[in-house]
């Protein structure tokens, strides 16, 4: 079921509105590198969010709104590719004109970009969990791995950013117990401050080195062609793994790359293998 589109555009038009602020401390992968100018990225970055506020307008005639968000998704991929933006809310403004030109699967790999640099905008999180309901592909979790999302819920669904400042916090906390302690003596309150502390300290800690650790050794991808048989093997002699193509949206886990062909694992921990043309890494 489609939400309809006058609620998606009340959500991503709060975006838009402050675009330009945040782009006051743009950062390029490479300075020395980039083809536009800091005055001609700004000139195409006001080109592009007045040519999306354009397309919202004309939501009613949607020829014209999808001609508009095309055109307003080539001048954002043109910062990215002629000015070596990497910047979460251009991949946030782009994955919003995806999405509002229905392309759910590189929608999703924008929102899946921008959350890479800033997991803690709650908005991008919010249109990403809404963008991954209108996929067609129901890929449950494996039961496993949902207990533990439960379990550490911290682990998963706090951002980097939230876990450095709350394992600083807490270990403030336990240095300040610890010193109580060595002033006042151990009593039951200190020696519980101190213990529980320590304690929260050290899963952050060890949630951080894990997170850090895993986003260096483990590549995510996005189907985008809109239907795909995956296979058993890398090649299209081989029958189909599953009994339904892959749809876009469907995200996985990379666990092999081959000439032609990426190695998948999708959520539910089943595998197969996809042409590399019928899907982005993110």
């Amino acid at each position: 079921m489609k939400m309809p589109r006058i609620l998606i555009l009340m959500l991503v038009t709060i975006a838009i509105a402050g675009a330009d602020r945040s782009y006051g401390s743009y950062r390029t992968h490479d300075n020395n590198s980039a083809r536009l100018s800091r005055e001609q990225l700004f000139s195409v970055l006001n080109e592009a969010n007045t040519t999306f506020q354009q397309a919202n307008a004309a939501a009613k005639d949607a020829a014209r709104a999808n001609e508009l968000y095309a055109k307003a998704i080539l001048l954002y991929e043109k910062i990215i590719d002629q000015g070596g933006v990497k910047n979460a809310r251009l991949y946030y403004n782009l994955g919003n004109a995806y999405f509002l030109a229905d392309d759910i699967g590189r929608a999703i790999l924008n929102y899946r970009r921008a959350l890479q640099l800033d997991s803690s905008d709650v908005n991008l999180r919010n249109n990403l969990a809404f963008a991954r309901s209108q996929r067609l592909d129901k890929v449950s979790a494996a039961t496993e791995k949902r207990v533990l999302e439960t379990l550490f819920f911290w682990h998963y669904d706090f951002s980097l950013k939230t876990k450095f400042f709350l394992a600083g916090l807490f270990f403030g906390a336990l240095c300040i117990t610890a010193t109580l302690m060595v002033w006042l003596g151990r009593g039951p309150a200190l020696s519980t401050g101190a213990i529980l502390a320590g304690v929260l300290w050290l899963c952050l800690t060890i949630s951080v080195v894990i997170e850090t650790g895993r986003r260096d050794a483990v590549t995510f991808g996005v189907v985008t062609t809109p239907e795909i048989v995956a296979r058993q093997g890398d090649g299209p002699n081989y029958p189909p793994r599953f009994k339904d193509p892959l749809h876009a949206g469907t995200e996985f886990e990379l666990l092999e790359q081959r000439p032609g062909w990426l190695h998948i694992e999708l959520s539910d921990g089943s595998d197969a293998w996809i042409p590399d043309a019928a899907a982005e890494l993110v």
